[in-house]
C-alpha cells in the first residue's frame, strides 16, 4: 500500500541519531544516507519497499509538524513497543502516551506515542495478543 514515508526534519544529524536508534529496535536497516541533500532511508532487510525516510524538506524551508499527522510504526511484539518508546524518550522525544493497551481501537492494540525534536508525532504499536 505504501511506497515510502518521509519525515521532514530541521537538524539532520540529530534526527539521524534519533531515528537510527528507533529503527534499529524495529529491525530496520539503513538503505542509504546522503549528507549533501541531507536525507536517509531505512528498510526491512530484503524488502525494497516501503522505505522510511528522514531529511530536510526539498523546498529548503523549515520542517514543521502537521496537526493531525502521525506515522505509526509496526512492532513485532509488546516488549518491542516498550523498548522503542523508551529509546525514543532517551534520545530526546516527548511522551504523547506511554505504552499500553488501547482497547478503544481493539482488544489487542498495544501502542505508545511520542514526538521527535521537530514535533513529528509517531506511534509504535503491536496488534497481536501478549
Amino acid at each position: 500500500m505504501l511506497s515510502h514515508v518521509f519525515i521532514g526534519v530541521n537538524d539532520f544529524e540529530r534526527a539521524y541519531a534519533f531515528y537510527s536508534a528507533l529503527l534499529r529496535e524495529l529491525g530496520l536497516v539503513l538503505k542509504f544516507r546522503e549528507d549533501d541533500r541531507p536525507w536517509a532511508g531505512w528498510m526491512t532487510p530484503g524488502v525494497a519497499r516501503p522505505l522510511f525516510l528522514v531529511g530536510r524538506p526539498f523546498d529548503g524551508q523549515p520542517a514543521v509538524a502537521g496537526n493531525g499527522h502521525m506515522v505509526a510504526l509496526l512492532a513485532a511484539d509488546r516488549p518491542t513497543v516498550d523498548r522503542v518508546h523508551a529509546t525514543a524518550l532517551a534520545h530526546g522525544a516527548t511522551c504523547e502516551g506511554p505504552p499500553g493497551l488501547r482497547l478503544e481501537y481493539h482488544a489487542n492494540y498495544y501502542g505508545a506515542y511520542f514526538r521527535d525534536a521537530d514535533g513529528n508525532k509517531l506511534c509504535v504499536c503491536c496488534h497481536d495478543p501478549a
